[in-house]
């Protein structure tokens, strides 16, 4: 369990690089508000997690069902908290620093139990 975990947080690391990159580009140089530079930002991410995870994290297929129910639930979690930010008036920064904990907990739990259990080929 923990080499799994160590593996997922490794590529969680790069995960967040692509992320904070993008939602730089598309907040700052863009102009779009943090929901929308959070969802674009995680969307380029969570495509790169998903596959690179599948691989890497859970030697497991990287069919287009696991792919779906992987990028609804954490593009759930990247628009709430995009929305929270603007409602709170968040900084930028706070808004990745808490989505980035959140996802990397949650992400992991859920890519685990659901997203990549042995013997499911979704």
């Amino acid at each position: 369990m923990r080499t799994v975990f160590f593996r997922y947080v490794s590529v969680g690391l790069v995960n967040t690089v692509i992320h904070w990159g993008i939602f730089a580009a598309v907040f700052y140089l863009l102009g779009a508000n943090q929901a929308v530079s959070n969802f674009l930002g995680f969307a380029a991410a969570v495509t790169f997690s998903f596959f690179a995870n599948a691989r890497f994290t859970f030697d497991a297929d990287a069919t287009a069902g696991r792919y779906v129910i992987y990028v609804a639930f954490m593009g759930a979690l990247a628009v709430i908290f995009g929305f929270l930010a603007e409602f709170w008036m968040l900084p930028p920064i706070v808004t990745l620093i808490l989505f980035s904990a959140v996802s990397l907990v949650c992400g992991f739990a859920y890519a685990r139990l659901v997203v990549f259990t042995k013997g499911d080929e979704s």
